[in-house]
């Protein structure tokens, strides 16, 4: 309806919850991509560091519908700008920086060493405002995504090292399975029948209990973080395909109807491979 009271008031009630701050925006910019309040917003309240970062989002959003990979257009230099004035706004707020992070991923040109040299700019300007921020550990393993600028190798060699400094009860050990079911969908699709549904990497794999362990045994099950249901599907998926049921279910118990797309998509159709998991993690959990 163009409005922006309500988003300014949520925001400005987030306070310092950067891990929400940063979920908050994004959901408000999925919606002002395709709008006008964000930038309505923005002129009316050209110094709020709330209506900035929400417009930076915004742009960001909106510079990515013309495709990846082209290296630095107007449209990324308009939602860079927009970071850099939240920036100045809020020094303390992490937030322009994932943006920065997620625009260079996207613009980058394949394998150009000076947008990496920016990447780990941002990430040391990110860390030093939140060291396990949520956001920018995926984002930062998107990057190295080999179906965007990583390897294999530097991928699981990046989770793993965050892993090992993680304290307990954090999100970041999710990250191994993030990894895994990545490493999966893309041989899925390169290796196509040679591959095949039956067999999964899942099995076995130590990164399904290094989160079980350091994560869920540790996490504050009262105040589940931005992107707990996100989270919680990469485990409740590892466990499943673990034949862990027994585990399984009191995730899926947590996750409750939140089911996410990813990564059950990765291993067929999602809402039925969802539905049958948890019947057999139920089941495994009955007296």
């Amino acid at each position: 309806m163009g409005r922006w009271e309500g988003a300014r008031g949520l925001l400005a009630a987030t306070g310092a919850d950067w891990d929400r701050r940063i979920f908050r925006l994004q959901v408000l910019a999925r919606v002002g991509a395709r709008l006008t309040f964000a930038d309505t917003w923005a002129q009316a309240e050209p110094q709020s560091p709330h209506a900035l970062a929400l417009l930076a989002h915004v742009l960001a959003l909106r510079s990515m519908a013309g495709g990846r990979g082209r290296g630095r257009s107007e449209a990324m230099e308009l939602a860079w700008d927009a970071c850099d004035a939240a920036g100045d706004r809020m020094p303390s707020d992490p937030s322009p920086y994932v943006v920065m992070l997620a625009l260079t991923r996207f613009h980058s040109p394949p394998q150009n060493p000076e947008w990496r040299g920016t990447v780990r700019q941002l990430w040391q300007q990110v860390i030093e405002r939140d060291p396990w921020n949520r956001e920018a550990h995926h984002e930062l393993l998107t990057y190295l995504f080999p179906s965007w600028h990583g390897t294999g190798g530097e991928m699981f060699h990046w989770v793993q090292e965050r892993c090992t400094h993680a304290p307990r009860g954090l999100p970041a050990h999710v990250l191994p399975l993030v990894a895994l079911a990545e490493s999966h969908r893309q041989r899925m699709e390169v290796e196509g029948h040679r591959y095949g549904l039956t067999v999964h990497p899942w099995t076995d794999n130590p990164s399904t209990w290094q989160a079980w362990d350091n994560w869920w045994s540790y996490r504050a099950p009262n105040r589940p973080h931005a992107a707990f249901h996100e989270d919680a599907n990469y485990l409740a998926h590892a466990l499943s395909f673990a034949n862990r049921h027994r585990e399984a279910g009191e995730v899926f118990d947590a996750i409750g109807p939140y089911a996410t797309d990813v990564p059950w998509s990765y291993c067929g159709d999602a809402p039925m491979l969802f539905n049958r998991h948890r019947a057999w993690a139920v089941k495994a959990s009955a007296p």
